[in-house]
């Protein structure tokens, strides 16, 4: 099981950036794929996750982030994504994706108490500038 972030970088207040999450050893449906981030000092946040089980799957995402914040998948790349809108330096953090093999929906409560996440990426640095 592998995860790789990628994407991460040096932006404006106000600008856009998308973070890709490339999987490997397992596909969409054998795991749900939270994001998440962390800036120095404080502790990691969940921010969203999305679910392609057989049962349906769903997208899910902390109320503090929802709207600025998407999740999106193509699964023929084995890639989650992650578009981040209208930029702050608040939102300067490494920013991370991880697989959750236990639980087959998102669940807000899971991404904030990183329930069931067990695998995670290397993460990804993200600067905004003021």
């Amino acid at each position: 099981v592998q995860l790789v972030e990628s994407g991460g970088g040096l932006v404006q207040t106000g600008e856009s950036l998308r973070l890709s999450c490339v999987v490997s050893g397992f596909t969409f449906a054998d795991a749900s794929i939270g994001w998440f981030r962390q800036a120095p000092g404080k502790e990691r946040e969940g921010l969203g996750c999305r679910s392609m089980s057989s049962s349906g799957g769903n997208i899910v995402y902390d109320d503090s982030h929802k709207g600025r914040f998407t999740v999106s998948s193509d699964s023929s790349k084995n890639t989650m994504y992650l578009q981040m809108n209208s930029l702050k330096p608040e939102d300067t953090a490494v920013y991370y994706c991880a697989a959750d093999f236990l639980h087959p929906e998102c669940r807000v409560r899971y991404i904030r108490d990183y329930v069931g996440y067990d695998y995670w990426g290397q993460g990804t640095q993200v600067t905004v500038s003021s």
